[in-house]
């Protein structure tokens, strides 16, 4: 359900070749980038990337930096990166930048399954020659903190459902968003990272039929700032993933202006994987598509990357 699939008749030879002339002319053709990498997927952008460094000696990341600038270059160079190097960069970035950014690791580590987990944490490990649970824990605190390490462990149970313990955990979940100690909090977080997503399913409906409450609307009402921020996330994305980006989109485009790195990550991340769903998701609640959206805050190159990757009918200009 990606946007991005891999292109027919594929020659990365060629491509490596049309990328070189527009990066090496005397103005860097901009257009050339975005109609080749933006219709590449990333293993075939790999090979280009490998084709370019056989004939220029060049390494191609470093070109795209060289010669761009601003949100375009951002774009450009983040579509060069494998799935699992992009989530480390960018978890790197959101770490170790002036200010964590807490929104980053929330959608990043609320989303992934075990396996991206795992992937993400040995790019982490060899890109940047650090440990990202070490990283996490010297960074942020508190009950945060507990949270996201436990998600960067990786180690939710898949497949599994059992239906006599959903009432306990829900009971569990009822009492702490009620008691709110240290202790309860711990409850929370351990159930809704470690639990199977069939199981915490389960576990929703029964905390429903236990409080008369949403689970969403109970969290928000008990607890407050990044903690409460994360527990949402993790629920909405059990739920429905692309819902919960189609919402983080809505609200980085249209919260305090355009919120670039928030709009540029999750298009690149799920460029592949469900972008196409976001879209849905996204015209469905807000009325007006994320192609529209878009192209009425951004501009200029930057604006037909950010399109190209995004995609759209007709009907969504």
């Amino acid at each position: 359900q990606g946007t991005i699939l891999p292109a027919p008749n594929f020659n990365p030879i060629m491509d490596a070749q049309l990328l070189g002339g527009a990066l090496q002319g005397i103005c860097c053709e901009k257009d050339v980038l975005i109609e080749i990498l933006t219709q590449r997927c990333n293993s075939q952008r790999l090979m280009i990337a490998e084709a370019y460094r056989d004939m220029y000696g060049r390494d191609l990341i470093t070109d795209l930096k060289e010669n761009l600038s601003h949100h375009f270059k951002e774009v450009m160079v983040g579509l060069m990166y494998p799935p699992a190097s992009y989530d480390a960069h960018e978890l790197w970035h959101a770490l170790k930048g002036v200010d964590t950014e807490e929104k980053c690791l929330i959608d990043i580590l609320a989303s992934r399954s075990n396996m991206e987990i795992f992937q993400m944490k040995e790019a982490y490990l060899m890109q940047y020659n650090s440990d990202l649970q070490q990283d996490i824990d010297s960074e942020t605190s508190g009950h945060f903190r507990d949270t996201l390490m436990n998600l960067a462990q990786g180690t939710r149970m898949e497949g599994y459902a059992d239906p006599s313990t959903a009432a306990q955990d829900a009971m569990i979940l009822w009492e702490a968003c009620q008691q709110k100690t240290g202790e309860h909090k711990n409850m929370l977080q351990m159930i809704l990272c470690n639990r199977s997503q069939q199981q915490l399913w389960m576990v929703f409906q029964e905390f429903q039929n236990i409080s008369g409450q949403d689970i969403v609307d109970a969290i928000n009402e008990c607890y407050d700032g990044y903690f409460q921020e994360l527990l949402v996330a993790i629920v909405l994305c059990i739920r429905d993933k692309p819902s919960y980006f189609a919402y983080r989109l809505y609200h980085a485009i249209h919260d305090f202006g355009f919120h670039n790195k928030t709009v540029i990550r999750i298009l690149i991340a799920r460029s592949e994987i469900d972008l196409m769903n976001i879209r849905q998701r996204y015209k469905e609640r807000y009325g007006k598509s994320l192609f529209h959206d878009i192209k009425h805050f951004a501009s200029g190159h930057y604006e037909s990357a950010l399109l190209a990757i995004c995609a759209g009918d007709t009907e969504d200009y």
